[in-house]
């Protein structure tokens, strides 16, 4: 039996099952915005929460249904301009968890989400006063770690890596437009909008990148990087997933930026199977009636058993089981999807 954390608008909810039969449970933390999912070092899941009028906070859970809320959570101190919007990512490495948040920054905890700790390196870093937003905000919303090697993607600023453990960090972006750089212009240092990044933990420098203006991959950590979108109908999307086991790639395309729904009404995963050298519609079982409904760049997960997962902004579930080659949608129809995890 598997689980699904689905984080919403209006709240969170569990569905377990497999196959065509799954139950809902929920929801949980009725009326709040259900941001990011995680699990701690000894197990325990977080989930994180936000309110325009009460703020964010982290719960944790040990069955998923019942809920405490710690003490505390990242935060800017008092008095600064950057106001702290949402967690977007947990992301767990050994006995660290590391949160991504808006307004941008990265926080560490090393004890299970009780207290969290600022990454002066990134958050204080040279070029943060030309940090600027994107349509969903400016948000740090992705992390990667690889022993010392780490890498932040911040929208829509850029991808960051440090060498060092988090002491210091260098934008690596060389190869990707800026959205706003006028043709033959000085190329910036700061300003690519970048929408997901994943790796292959066992050559962690090579990546893949969904960006606002492409589908792009290095083999050098980030160094450099190159378009490989060959077969998609798009290059805009917030998805990039690999299997860990097959090393399958698969990306949900949407119209444009301003669209962003897809293309033709015709919602469909892609998938590639070379490392991203060429894609194509991801096995069978999707919607012959149009779907114009996004999907956004925290609302998917997969598992090495193949199980990957998509929450879509029309409150859709989406999900196939054997890496891709067939597609269920789920019955429930929850609020615009934000979040979703597998849950261990």
């Amino acid at each position: 039996m598997k689980r699904i954390a689905v984080g919403t608008e209006k709240g969170a909810y569990l569905l377990e099952g497999s196959g065509s039969s799954w139950t809902v449970d929920g929801p949980m933390f009725p009326g709040w915005k259900v941001t990011a999912f995680g699990q701690a070092r000894d197990g325990s899941q977080l989930a994180a929460v936000g309110s325009n009028w009460f703020g964010i906070g982290i719960h944790r859970s040990r069955d998923f249904k019942e809920w405490s809320e710690l003490e505390s959570a990242p935060s800017w101190p008092d008095g600064e301009d950057r106001k702290m919007e949402q967690v977007w990512t947990f992301h767990g490495d050994g006995d660290r968890l590391w949160a991504g948040v808006a307004e941008a920054g990265l926080f560490t905890s090393d004890d299970g989400g009780v207290t969290w700790d600022p990454v002066p390196g990134l958050n204080e870093h040279r070029t943060r006063a030309d940090w600027g937003p994107g349509f969903g905000g400016l948000c740090a919303h992705r992390v990667l770690t690889s022993g010392d090697r780490i890498w932040a993607a911040i929208s829509a600023v850029g991808c960051f890596r440090s060498d060092d453990g988090g002491a210091t960090w260098e934008p690596k972006n060389e190869g990707i437009p800026a959205v706003d750089s006028a043709d033959g212009g000085e190329r910036p240092e700061v300003g690519y909008c970048i929408h997901g990044l994943a790796h292959d933990p066992a050559q962690p420098d090579r990546m893949w990148r969904q960006d606002h203006l492409g589908m792009f991959r290095t083999v050098d950590g980030g160094d450099t990087w190159e378009r490989n979108e060959e077969g998609l109908p798009s290059g805009f999307g917030f998805v990039i997933w690999r299997h860990p086991g097959t090393g399958r790639l698969l990306t949900v395309p949407l119209h444009s930026s301003e669209s962003r729904v897809p293309v033709e009404g015709r919602l469909r995963a892609y998938a590639s199977d070379d490392g991203g050298d060429s894609w194509g519609v991801a096995g069978e079982g999707w919607a012959d009636s149009p779907q114009f409904t996004g999907v956004l760049r925290g609302a998917f997960d997969g598992d090495e058993s193949g199980l990957f997962c998509f929450g879509t902004t029309g409150g859709k579930l989406w999900l196939t089981e054997d890496g891709g080659d067939s597609w269920r949608e789920l019955a429930p129809a929850f609020p615009r999807i934000g979040a979703v995890r597998l849950v261990g």
